[in-house]
C-alpha cells in the first residue's frame, strides 16, 4: 500500500515541520488554512486525512474527507470543529490533550508574575528612557483562584504552591463532580462568588462550550476584588470583552492579562472598547502552547491519532465524536 497523504494546514505545519516531515508512516503536506481551499486541496491530492488548527471549519471540509477518515485538531480546544457535521459524514475528529499542559501552565504563570510586578509597563518605560520606579507585590501568601481545575489548571496550581507558596482555590461547577483536592489546592468549591472574592489572581482555564460562552460576564466580573487580576489563557469566548473593558476602565479591579480573544488575531468586537488602549491590560498573541516542545508533541499526537484511525483502534484515539462509530462507514 502507498503511504497515506495527510494535509496539514500551513501554520500548524510550520510550527512542527520537523515532526511532520520525519514521520515515516504518513506523507504530510502543507495545505491552505481557508476551508474552501483546503477542501479543494484534499480532493485534488487524494489526501486521506487532515490536521487543522483552531480556525473555524463549518462546511465543505466534512464532505471532502472520506467517511472513516480523520480530522485531527492540532491542539486541545475544538470549538472550531463541527462535530455534528463530522459525525453525519462519518468522519473521526480528534484533538491532542495532555501534551501542551506544561507550556500553557508556564505562560499562565508568566502572566501572573508579570502582573504582580507590572512588568510590561516598567520594561516599556525603560525602552522609552523612563525610570518608572513602580512598586510590585510578592506572590508568596497571595490567593490564586483557578476557574477550571483540569490538567492545565492543576499544573498552574503546582507552580503556585511549590514555587511561590501561594494559597490556591479551585472552582468547579455546582452539580459537577469535584476533582480530588490533591496537594495543589487548599480548597475546592462550587461557590464562584466566594472563590473569586478571596482572590488576588483569578485564572480562567475552562473550555470553550455553549455553557461557558461569556462565563465571566458583567455580573461575575463585578465579584472580583479591587486588588485582583484576571488571567485568561483558556479561550477568548469565555470572557465578555466589552464588559471586561468597562470594568477595567472604571477601576473595578486591578487589571487583566490575556493570551486568548474572541476574535483572533485580536480585533475588538466594539471599536470603542479596544483593550489595547488600557494600561492595566497585558496582551499576548495566543502563544500559550507555542513552544518547540509542545508543538512537536501536538504534531506527534495528531499523527498518532491518524495512525490509530488507520488501524481501526478507535478506543485508543482522542476521539471527540465517539458517536460517529455508529456510522455505516465503521460497520461496528
Amino acid at each position: 500500500m502507498s503511504t497515506p497523504t495527510v494535509l496539514v494546514t500551513e501554520p500548524e505545519f510550520r510550527r512542527a515541520e520537523r515532526t511532520f516531515t520525519s514521520f515515516a508512516d504518513l506523507k504530510c503536506v502543507p495545505a491552505p488554512i481557508e476551508e474552501d481551499a483546503l477542501a479543494r486541496a484534499i480532493a485534488e491530492s487524494g489526501a486521506r486525512h487532515a490536521v487543522v488548527g483552531g480556525k473555524s471549519y463549518k462546511g465543505p471540509l466534512y464532505t471532502a474527507i472520506a467517511p472513516g477518515r480523520v480530522i485531527a485538531r492540532f491542539g486541545v480546544g475544538h470549538d472550531g470543529i463541527d462535530k455534528g457535521k463530522a459525525t453525519a459524514a462519518g468522519v473521526l475528529c480528534t484533538n491532542t490533550p495532555a501534551v501542551l499542559d506544561q507550556s500553557v501552565a508556564e505562560l499562565t504563570f508568566l502572566l501572573i508574575a508579570a502582573a504582580a510586578r507590572h512588568l510590561t509597563s516598567i520594561a516599556g518605560a525603560m525602552h522609552n528612557n523612563e525610570w518608572l520606579f513602580r512598586e510590585g507585590t510578592e506572590l508568596r501568601g497571595k490567593t490564586l483562584t483557578m476557574v477550571g481545575a483540569g490538567r492545565i489548571g492543576r499544573a498552574v496550581a503546582r507552580i503556585a504552591k511549590r514555587g511561590y507558596d501561594m494559597r490556591v482555590i479551585g472552582y468547579h461547577r455546582p452539580g459537577s463532580e469535584p476533582k480530588a483536592l490533591g496537594e495543589e489546592f487548599d480548597l475546592m468549591t462550587d461557590d464562584l462568588r466566594s472563590a473569586v472574592g478571596e482572590a488576588d489572581f483569578v485564572v480562567v482555564l475552562i473550555p470553550a462550550s455553549p455553557q461557558n460562552a461569556q462565563f465571566f460576564n458583567r455580573e461575575r466580573l463585578s465579584w472580583l476584588p479591587s486588588h485582583a487580576w484576571l488571567i485568561n489563557t483558556a479561550r477568548g469566548m469565555v470572557v465578555d470583552e466589552g464588559a471586561l473593558y468597562d470594568a477595567l476602565s472604571a477601576g473595578q479591579f486591578q487589571g487583566a492579562a490575556l493570551d486568548v480573544y474572541d476574535r483572533e488575531p485580536y480585533v475588538p468586537l466594539d471599536p470603542g472598547k479596544d483593550l489595547r488602549r488600557l494600561s492595566n491590560v497585558i496582551l499576548t498573541p495566543h502563544v500559550g502552547s507555542h513552544t518547540p516542545e509542545a508543538n512537536g508533541r501536538m504534531a506527534m499526537r495528531a499523527l498518532e491519532n491518524i495512525m490509530l484511525g488507520e488501524a481501526r483502534a478507535y478506543d485508543r484515539m482522542d476521539l471527540l465524536n465517539p458517536e460517529v462509530l455508529s456510522h455505516s462507514a465503521f460497520g461496528l
